[in-house]
Parts: C-alpha cells; structure tokens; sequence
C-alpha cells in the first residue's frame, strides 16, 4: 500500500476530508457515518443544502445497510453491466441511516463503484461509503487532472492524493427510484 493511499486512510478514519483522483474526475469526500466532516464539506464546496452528495462504495455489500432493497431490474441491467464504471445509480435509501444533507432533505441515494483502484482501496480500508462530488467550488470547473485542482480549495483540506483519471468526464447519473428511470445527466456512460 502506498504512503498517499495510507495517510488517506488515516485522514479519512479521524473525520478528516481528502481529495483524490477516480475513474471520472477528481473527488473530494469524508465518511458518509460522519456528520461533523459531510457539514465541513459542504461549507468548503460552498454546495447548497438541499442538493444531494453521492457516494462512493468499493461493493454492493458495502451500500446495503444505507438502501432500501435493490430491485433484481436495476441489478441486472445496470450494476452488473456497468460497475465498476462512470455510472452513478440514485436508489431509494433509508432515511435513518443516511445523513440529511448527503441526500439534500430526500429519500434517495446516488450510489457508484468507481473502476480506480486508489480510491476502491481507500474506499475498502476505511470500510464505509465515501462522500465524492468532484473537488471543486460549487458550479466550477470539474477538475480532471492534479493540475487544474484550485489551490484554494486544496489549502482547505487535510489531505490530496495524486494520481490519474483514466476516463476525464462526469459519470452519468441515472434515477431508478422512479418508473420509468430518468437520466439527470449525460456522463461518460451511454445507457
């Protein structure tokens, strides 16, 4: 395990906020069990309350105990075909185990296992799901790469790991907590 993918851990597991690289752009997160860090979040991406955080898990198990059950639908035509990958699924969750600001006020969560490697083992060893919207000031540019991380935002949390998005563009998001499933917005995934 590398020094960056360690001290991430660590950050993570004391409350901390870490920015890091993943499939689709780069990402900025705390647990989703901590709600100290999801408010300080917030206030340093200057999000607004009522819109909703995604998370990141490294399986489906991880995700279970934060949702209502998954339809076999969504199971098959979705998580199998596209997971890992640049596809985040908003699910109905439950609203006792979700923090009220991760889910903006509703009952749903938005949900994806990115296909990188750093984050899915950062993600593994601190064991709950991850806050990662993209590491930037709300409605900014999205970074892509290290360098176009605004050093602002950087000098405002407790940790940055390095490293490479392979794919460079949003994810696509997909609501099926509703029939039929509507796309809120056009990613890297095609469905």
């Amino acid at each position: 395990m590398s020094k960056d993918i360690e001290k991430a851990i660590k950050v993570l597991k004391e409350g901390g906020i870490v920015i890091f690289p993943t499939d689709t752009a780069f990402g900025i997160g705390c647990r989703i069990d901590d709600e100290t860090a999801i408010k300080r979040l917030f206030e340093i991406r200057k999000r607004p309350e009522k819109q909703a955080v995604a998370v990141l898990i490294d399986s489906l198990e991880m995700v279970q105990e934060y949702l209502l059950p998954i339809s076999e639908e969504v199971k098959e035509r979705l998580i199998k075909r596209y997971w890992p990958g640049a596809l985040t699924i908003v699910l109905p969750c439950r609203t006792d185990k979700v923090p009220k600001l991760v889910r903006g006020g509703g009952n749903t969560l938005g949900v994806r296992i990115p296909n990188h490697p750093v984050i899915r083992e950062i993600i593994r060893e601190v064991g709950v799901p991850i806050l990662g919207p993209s590491a930037n000031f709300h409605g900014k540019e999205t970074p892509y790469k290290f360098e176009q991380l605004d050093p602002e935002l950087v000098a405002m949390i407790d940790y940055i790991v390095p490293g490479l998005c392979s794919v460079g563009k949003a994810s696509t998001v997909i609501d099926c907590s509703q029939k039929p499933w509507k796309i809120l917005r056009e990613g890297a995934v095609k469905i």
